[in-house]
């Protein structure tokens, strides 16, 4: 592959997602890719593990309808003023006119949430806590990046019913404990932030995201959790009776991570020779390339396929055996992003060794009978060394400026994050737009910061501000 990645990340992320075969985006409708299969099962492996952690915590995974009738959707008004622009239709049956359209659901807050009202009639059915890994639909009029943005996501979705404002509080940190976690997993450096509230969820009470940088120093928000407070429970009748029979309404959370998540890894942990997998989700886990000299393949293949076998039980493992030159073979699945490579000729057998490479450049001769208990040193050394790569590239790109001029020197200098003040007025949210900065509001555990506001000087609160995608 041999791009750079940082200063050419818009020509590297197109070629990574072409050459490894993550997505085709010549399917005919705009923002609509086709997940190839290398892509998809990276992507299904991130996901199951979201879902696991979601069991983990007291979770049941669903399945709703994609389709939500107009007089449901409508239901919710500041929550569908939010995406009322951005809604895809559904407006016939065959040739006759539906009486009620339908939405392709952008979001399922106004899907579900007339059958929670079914479901919950008691404080004993909360707290209600379920969750779907399904696609959303979005008529997405900005342009369009695979798994960044587009008009068909793929994404995981949550949805928990509380008795109390509280309780659903406690809900949301729960959440952002549950994502932080997630990523964790993966190696992604990012910070939580509150939104403003001009740019919370339709219809929440508040907003966190998480936010990670991509290679160009622009931000990526790759999860979102909400709290709803009593909003979406008066509109769609979700009611209880409480332990003295005295009707209340519920208090809900939302929550999501999309395909986004998933670009982050491609974006923050690849090279220019290409991905570079966490072992987790990588479709191959670990690839065996047999080095054959003057006809002994057989020869090889009879020792070394019993080690792939072996392995095989515990991993997903591919034999390489085609015939093409060993180095040719070895770019290709390091372009993939296979994180550990077990490589041996004639030789290195009959002395009983093999050598096993890392992704990142670790190599080692490795004795055969220890190889299955190294493999999981090899993977804890391969996925620290990505998280410090991550994790420098992260800190690096968090600045302090006071003052518009300030503010635009350092991000032509360093791009990334800007920790300044913010009055909270809009007119000057408009103004750093213009700029294409946007306010991404204030850092958790750094509230309460006092800071003048970067447009106008007057005294605001510290924020984040950063150009998103």
């Amino acid at each position: 592959m041999k791009i750079a990645k940082v200063g050419n990340f818009s020509e590297w992320y197109s070629k990574i997602l072409f050459d490894a075969e993550i997505v085709d985006i010549r399917y005919p409708v705009k923002g609509m890719p086709v997940y190839m299969p290398w892509g998809f099962r990276g992507l299904d492996y991130f996901f199951r593990e979201l879902e696991k952690l979601l069991d983990k915590n007291g979770h049941d995974k669903l399945l709703f309808p994609v389709a939500i009738p107009e007089s449901i959707f409508n239901k919710e008004a500041e929550h569908i003023k939010g995406f009322s622009d951005g809604v895809l239709w559904i407006t016939h049956g065959g040739e006759t006119e539906l009486e009620d359209k339908l939405v392709l659901r952008p979001t399922s807050e106004t899907s579900m949430y007339p059958i929670f009202a079914l479901w919950v009639r008691s404080h004993e059915d909360m707290p209600l806590k379920v969750y779907q890994t399904t696609t959303v639909y979005r008529h997405e009029t900005k342009a369009t990046r695979p798994l960044i943005r587009g008009r068909e996501i793929y994404w995981n979705e949550a949805h928990t019913v509380h008795a109390t404002f509280e309780d659903a509080a406690k809900q949301v940190d729960e959440a952002v404990k549950i994502y932080s976690e997630f990523f964790a997993m993966f190696g992604i450096p990012f910070l939580v932030i509150k939104r403003p509230d001009h740019d919370k969820f339709p219809g929440a009470e508040y907003t966190y995201a998480l936010d990670t940088l991509m290679p160009d120093g622009r931000s990526l928000q790759i999860g979102t959790v909400h709290h709803l407070g009593e909003k979406f429970a008066r509109a769609y009748s979700i009611k209880y009776s409480n332990e003295n029979g005295e009707k209340r309404y519920a208090n809900q959370t939302s929550y999501g991570i999309s395909m986004r998540g998933f670009a982050s890894v491609l974006g923050v942990h690849g090279d220019e020779k290409g991905l570079r997998l966490p072992f987790v989700i990588s479709p191959v886990q670990i690839v065996f390339v047999p080095i054959y000299a003057k006809g002994n393949n057989e020869e090889v293949d009879g020792k070394l396929r019993a080690i792939y076998e072996q392995l095989s039980k515990s991993y997903r493992c591919v034999y390489d055996d085609k015939n093409k030159r060993p180095g040719d073979k070895f770019y290709y699945w390091e372009m993939k992003g296979v994180p550990l490579r077990v490589e041996a000729g004639m030789r290195d057998l009959s002395a009983g060794k093999v050598t096993l490479t890392d992704r990142v450049g670790n190599k080692n001769v490795v004795d055969i009978a220890v190889l299955e208990s190294e493999i999981p040193r090899a993977v804890k050394e391969y996925e620290k060394r990505l998280f410090e790569e991550a994790r420098a590239f992260f800190d690096s790109h968090i600045s302090d400026a006071d003052g518009f001029r300030k503010v635009q020197s350092v991000y032509e200098e360093k791009n990334g994050f800007i920790r300044t003040g913010w009055c909270g007025s809009m007119e000057c949210v408009e103004r750093l737009k213009e700029e294409a900065f946007d306010v991404l509001g204030t850092e958790r555990g750094r509230e309460g910061h006092v800071r003048k506001c970067v447009i106008c000087g007057k005294e605001g609160k510290e924020v984040i501000i950063g150009k998103p995608y």
